[in-house]
C-alpha cells in the first residue's frame, strides 16, 4: 500500500518477500526471516518454475508492471528477484545475469588449487560474489590448530575470502573493451578492520561474501564477511588485492556446433599462481 501511495522503491524488498514467501512451503519460511540474499529459489526454498510463475504474476499485480518471461531465466537468488525488480521500477538497466560455479569450474580457472583452496561452490554477479565452504575437519593445518580442539585459523578465514575476491575478478569485474585480467597478476595485498566474532569448526559450513569498494587498476578492495547459519564469524572492512590487464584472447571458433582447436602457439591457459597473503 505504501509503495502504491509514494512510488517509493524502498518499500519494493519487503513486497518481494512477502509475495515470495506465500508460495514457500510453511517449513522453509523460517529462512526468510532474515531476507538473506544469498537464499536460492530452487534450491533452499523449493521453488520451480511453475511456481516462479505464480510468483511473478503476483509481483505484476501488486507492484503493477510487467515482466517478460525471457527475463525470468537468470533469477536463481532472492537477491536477484529484489535486484530485478528494483531496476524495473526504477527504469535501470538489468543488471548481468549471476553466475553460479560449481567447484568443477572453481577449480578450473582459480589460481589457488587444493588443498588450499577454501570455496566448495560460488556465485559471482556484477555486484559481489558468494561462496560456500565446509570445514571438513581433514585440512591439514587442522592437526596442529589446537591440539585435541581443531579450530579454523581467522587468517585462513580471510584467505578464503580474498580467494572469493579474486574469483570475482576473475568472472565478474566489469572490465576495458579487449581486456582480461590476468590469473597470474592477483596477490593478495592487505586487509583492515578485521575481527572475528565465533570460533569455526569440522562440520561448519562458511557462506562467505564479498563486494567491491574500489577498483582502479592496479588495486581493487573489497568488503567481506563471513557466517555461519545466521551467526557472525569474520568481518573484514577492506581486502586489497592487486591486479594488472592482459590481452583478451579470442574465443575458439565454433564449426558445425564444434569447438575448434587453438592454432598452436596460442593457448590462452595461465600459468599457476600461489597468492601471497600479507594480512
Amino acid at each position: 500500500m505504501q509503495f502504491r501511495k509514494t512510488g517509493n522503491a524502498d518499500h519494493m524488498p519487503a513486497v518481494v518477500i512477502g509475495v515470495i514467501e506465500r508460495f514457500v512451503e510453511p517449513d522453509l519460511r523460517a529462512k526468510l526471516k532474515d531476507a538473506d540474499d544469498d537464499l536460492r529459489l530452487i534450491e533452499d526454498l523449493g521453488i520451480d518454475s511453475l511456481t516462479m510463475m505464480e510468483i511473478v504474476i503476483l509481483v505484476e499485480d501488486v507492484l503493477q508492471l510487467t515482466i517478460n518471461n525471457d527475463e525470468l531465466r537468470n533469477l536463481r537468488t532472492v537477491g536477484d528477484v529484489k535486484t530485478f525488480i528494483d531496476c524495473k521500477i526504477r527504469g535501470l538497466p538489468l543488471p548481468r545475469p549471476t553466475k553460479f560455479l560449481p567447484i568443477e569450474h572453481i577449480g578450473a580457472v582459480m589460481p589457488v588449487q587444493p588443498p588450499f583452496l577454501f570455496l566448495n561452490e560460488a556465485s559471482v554477479s556484477s555486484t559481489g560474489a558468494n561462496g560456500k565452504y565446509k570445514i571438513t575437519g581433514q585440512e591439514f593445518f587442522l592437526q596442529g590448530h589446537f591440539k585435541d580442539n581443531p579450530v579454523m585459523p581467522a587468517s585462513i578465514m580471510l584467505e578464503a575470502l580474498g580467494q572469493l575476491a579474486v574469483l570475482f575478478l576473475l568472472e565478474g569485474a566489469s572490465l576495458e573493451p579487449g581486456k582480461a585480467i590476468g590469473a597470474n597478476t592477483i596477490y593478495f595485498t592487505g586487509c583492515e578492520g578485521v575481527r572475528a566474532h565465533r570460533m569455526c569448526k569440522p562440520g561448519d559450513i562458511l557462506t562467505l561474501s564479498i563486494k567491491p569498494k574500489r577498483m582502479k587498476i592496479p588495486l581493487a578492495t573489497f568488503e567481506g564477511a563471513i557466517r555461519v547459519g545466521q551467526e557472525k564469524a569474520v568481518i573484514a572492512e577492506d581486502i586489497t588485492l592487486t591486479f594488472a590487464y592482459v590481452e583478451s584472447a579470442a574465443a575458439p571458433a565454433m564449426i558445425n556446433g564444434a569447438v575448434q582447436p587453438m592454432p598452436e602457439g596460442d593457448s590462452a591457459a595461465s600459468p599457476p599462481l600461489r597468492v601471497a597473503f600479507n594480512a
